[in-house]
């Protein structure tokens, strides 16, 4: 089974280069490989694809050696263990906000003794069979241990909850999401809470239990402070970022007389 190389960076207590994805664009996952990230954020909770569009993203990422973190659009269990079955490396759960929704999730995507999730072999992440089926494979114990589960910080209970959440056996970390937490905070009874102070209890959270943390960011001084306070993720660049490129375009040709 192939080694994810955002675990690899977690484990050692590094730092994970992850852009994200939206749209259907195989020649970003090359570019984005080609540029030494370690993954792909793969939005698939704000974004809508075809679901052999979604197994081919997936295995464009298999096939450029980059970890596909999928943003999954439902909780189904099914649905998600089929993710994995297809090559993705892991999960980043939007708006988990308690430790019975978290333990539920393990269940789903993590194989005994972790979990519940359901053993077939088939798929891609099996070789088809050939991994899973052979004499004393260690398919499932590999899968545990080189897939990942993620959940996001976006509610105020979430916040409340993260350490409960972090201690969690299974639960690889916690992913801040600033834009709807702030908005949870600034529009509900929030106690005082303040995106700061958020932050600083997940972080303190995460490494009580030794999990990840992470969260988005709008410059580079953002990243490295968060870095400073031990984060391991903080994605940058995404396919959205094409509107800049158009941008510069179009402002090169106003600089060009008749163009």
């Amino acid at each position: 089974m192939r080694k994810s190389k955002m675990l690899q960076k977690f484990r050692s207590g590094g730092f994970a280069r992850v852009c994200g994805l939206g749209h259907y664009l195989p020649f970003y996952i090359r570019y984005a490989a080609h540029y030494k990230f370690d993954g792909i954020w793969f939005d698939l909770e704000h974004r809508a694809m075809d679901q052999r569009e979604v197994q081919a993203i997936i295995m464009m990422c298999l096939h450029n050696d980059i970890d596909c973190m999928v943003r999954a659009p439902t909780l189904e269990r099914t649905k998600l263990y089929r993710y994995l079955e297809e090559g993705a490396t892991g999960f980043l759960m939007p708006l988990i906000s308690d430790p019975q929704m978290a333990s539920d999730l393990v269940q789903a995507v993590k194989y005994p003794p972790l979990g519940n999730r359901g053993m077939d072999g088939a798929g891609l992440d099996a070789d088809f069979g050939i991994a899973a089926w052979a004499p004393q494979s260690d398919y499932n114990a590999e899968s545990n241990r080189e897939t990942f589960l993620i959940t996001q910080v976006e509610t105020l209970q979430a916040v409340a909850n993260a350490e409960e959440i972090a201690s969690i056996d299974g639960i690889d970390g916690l992913f801040i999401g600033p834009a709807d937490l702030s908005l949870r905070i600034a529009t509900q009874d929030s106690g005082g809470l303040t995106m700061e102070k958020a932050i600083e209890k997940v972080a303190a959270a995460v490494q009580k239990h030794g999990k990840l943390w992470g969260i988005t960011a709008g410059s580079v001084d953002e990243i490295q402070r968060y870095r400073e306070m031990g984060a391991q993720m903080v994605p940058w660049g995404g396919d959205f970022s094409l509107m800049n490129v158009l941008k510069d375009c179009s402002e090169d040709l106003d600089g060009v007389p008749g163009a």
